[in-house]
């Protein structure tokens, strides 16, 4: 008797949970949580050349915007590059293709997270714009030098944050302080002028890796290179970003880890 009072027992217990999961509705027992939001940073890509005398005003342009919103929301990269940066020691081909393929009729001028060409007189209120958005994916680099042997190791970290994300991930190496002539009006030279964010090379091809991501969604790229001895490691920086036909969903940069 106690043994068959203990199984209807059980039975009556459990038929209870069974009648207890159906009364919550099907499609409330899994409850989709997005992703909190992530604020924005802008990509300037200045177009630029150490002969093209304007130049500078847009390089001043960028150090005050860096100065106002810090240079982890405005990452700027100088690509010197077109008919100013040719025959100079901060042109790459690199660089010149960049300028080929997005147009460029005239320096300076650059994009603010690739919404179009612009003069550097628009970079301020093109960046406000941008920085009041939130960015549709986020980005983490995780960076490991090799001083004996130059190799760098990037770990990039990605997810999608606000809707699906289908585009490339670019990595690209930019250089600070560089010591090298600059152009001023009236032919004025300058030979000890410093250029920053210098871009120097990319990392994983010249337009970057597909990346595609469902909202919530992770992924994961690693790249590596191998430093160029003309570069200054102490000074160099990666930039990340993430773009698509929309332009750049999100960037960011990170100094070298040895």
């Amino acid at each position: 008797m106690k043994i068959f009072n203990y199984i209807t027992v059980m039975a009556v217990a459990a038929l209870a949970l069974l009648t207890a999961c159906d009364n919550i509705p099907e499609d409330e027992r899994l409850i989709y949580v997005k992703p909190a939001a992530v604020s924005r940073a802008v990509l300037i890509e200045d177009f630029t050349g150490q002969r093209c005398v304007n130049c500078p005003a847009a390089s001043e342009v960028i150090h005050q915007l860096q100065q106002e919103y810090g240079d982890s929301v405005v990452i700027a990269v100088g690509i010197h590059s077109g008919p100013f940066g040719a025959s100079t020691p901060l042109r790459t081909d690199e660089g010149d293709q960049y300028y080929a393929h997005w147009q460029v009729q005239e320096q300076p001028s650059g994009m603010v997270n690739r919404t179009g060409l612009s003069l550097h007189t628009t970079w301020a209120a093109k960046v406000y714009e941008q920085i009041q958005q939130t960015a549709a994916v986020s980005i983490k680099l995780e960076t490991t030098l090799d001083a004996d042997t130059r190799k760098l190791d990037v770990v990039t970290d990605m997810m999608a944050v606000d809707g699906n994300v289908a585009g490339k991930l670019q990595l690209w190496l930019i250089e600070d302080g560089i010591v090298s002539l600059q152009l001023f009006p009236g032919n004025a030279r300058d030979y000890d002028y410093v250029h920053d964010h210098v871009f120097r090379t990319s990392i994983n091809g010249t337009w970057g890796e597909d990346v595609a991501m469902a909202e919530g969604e992770t992924a994961q790229k690693m790249s590596s290179i191998t430093i160029s001895d003309d570069y200054v490691l102490d000074n160099l920086r990666v930039v990340a970003f993430v773009y698509n036909s929309t332009g750049v969903l999100q960037a960011t940069q990170a100094k070298l880890i040895k």
